[in-house]
C-alpha cells in the first residue's frame, strides 16, 4: 500500500521552530516525513535527528528524505527517550525540537497494522511492532472495570461501560481477535437509531490505540525531556490531538513559564523556582477553516510552542 500522509499544521510548526540553517533538529515522530522534509529543505551546514519507533514509517521517510541524507540521522526509537537517543549522538542540546502527537495516515489506512475499524484485520495497534502488548490482548485480558476506564478517560466514550460488559461477556465464548469483531461489538452496544453513525467506533479504537502505545504516559516525561534538552533560544513545537495530551503540555509550559510556584497564602516565595522558557503561543494554535476541510483528521489538532530561555 502506498504511504500517503498529509502534514498537520505544517506551516504553523515550522516557522515556530524558527529554522536557522546551521541549526541541530530533532523531529520525533517522523512519520511519513513531512514535516521532516520542510526542516531538511531549510538546513545548509545543520543537522537533522529524525525518530520514529515505527519502522515502516522510518523507511519511508528515508526515501521522502533521501536527497538531504547527509544532514540527517534517522534513530529507531520512542521519542520518550530522546535523552539517551542525543548522549549517544553525542549532542548536547540543540536548537528545536519538533512532535506531531497524532497517528500517522499510514497507520490508519495499512489495515494490517489494526488501528482501523474499516477494514477487517487482526488487533493490533503497536506503533512499534517489536513491543508485546497488542490490543487484542487488552481486549481480551483486561477486566471489565479496565476497559471501561479507558474508554471513558482516552476516548471520552460515554457508552463505555455497556460496552466493557459486552466485551468480556462475548470474549467469554471465543477470543475477540479482528477489528471488525471489535467494531460490531462497540456498534451493537448502540440503540438501533445510533448504528448507522461512521464515527461510532473512533473513541473505542482511539484510547486501546493509547493504552496499547503507553502515548499519555509517555508525554509528561518525554516533554520535560525535550525542554531539558534545548539550547538557549531553542523552540519547541508540539502538536496535539486529545484533550488529555493537550492538557499536558500545557501544564508543563505553564510550570516552566512561571516563576514562583509557591502556594498563593505563602507571603514571601521559598521555592527558588525560576521560569526556563517563553510561551510564543500564549493560546493554542489551531489549523484554518480551509485546512479542517481538505484534512479532515486536521480538526482536533492544536499546536502550542515555547523557547528556552535562560534561569
Amino acid at each position: 500500500m502506498e504511504f500517503k500522509h498529509i502534514s498537520v499544521l505544517k506551516e504553523e510548526s515550522i516557522s515556530g521552530l524558527n529554522i536557522r540553517p546551521d541549526g541541530v533538529y530533532v523531529d520525533c515522530t517522523t512519520g511519513g516525513g513531512g514535516h521532516s522534509l520542510e526542516i531538511a529543505k531549510r538546513l545548509t551546514t545543520g543537522k537533522l535527528i529524525c525518530i520514529d519507533k515505527d519502522t515502516d514509517a522510518l523507511k519511508k521517510a528515508k526515501q521522502v528524505l533521501k536527497a538531504y541524507s547527509k544532514n540527517i540521522t534517522f534513530v529507531n526509537d520512542n521519542f520518550v527517550n530522546i535523552d539517551n537517543i542525543l548522549d549517544e549522538l553525542k549532542i548536547v542540546a540543540v536548537d528545536g525540537i519538533l512532535a506531531d502527537l497524532g497517528v500517522s495516515s499510514y497507520q490508519l489506512d495499512e489495515g494490517a497494522r489494526g488501528f482501523s475499524f474499516k477494514q477487517n484485520f487482526r488487533l493490533d495497534m503497536r506503533m512499534d511492532k517489536s513491543q508485546k502488548l497488542d490490543a487484542e490482548y487488552v481486549v481480551n485480558n483486561y477486566s471489565e472495570e479496565e476497559l471501561s476506564k479507558i474508554m471513558y478517560l482516552y476516548g471520552e466514550e460515554k457508552n463505555a461501560r455497556q460496552i466493557a460488559r459486552k466485551i468480556v461477556k462475548l470474549r467469554q465464548n471465543k477470543p475477540i481477535t479482528t477489528t471488525f469483531e471489535l467494531r460490531d461489538i462497540v456498534i451493537s452496544s448502540y440503540p438501533p437509531k445510533f448504528q448507522n453513525k461512521a464515527s461510532l467506533c473512533n473513541k473505542v479504537f482511539q484510547a486501546i490505540r493509547i493504552e496499547v502505545n503507553n502515548e499519555l504516559n509517555d508525554l509528561p516525561i518525554a516533554v520535560e525531556k525535550m525542554l531539558t534538552n534545548l539550547k538557549i533560544g531553542g523552540r519547541l513545537c508540539i502538536i496535539s490531538f486529545h484533550p488529555l495530551e493537550d492538557r499536558i503540555i500545557k501544564t508543563a509550559f505553564k510550570l516552566h513559564s512561571t516563576d514562583c510556584i509557591c502556594p498563593p497564602k505563602i507571603p514571601k516565595c521559598v521555592c527558588n523556582h525560576k521560569a526556563d522558557i517563553v510561551l510564543i503561543t500564549k493560546h493554542p494554535i489551531v489549523p484554518s477553516e480551509n485546512e479542517m476541510q481538505t484534512n479532515s483528521r486536521s480538526q482536533s489538532a492544536k499546536l502550542r510552542i515555547a523557547e528556552k530561555k535562560s534561569c
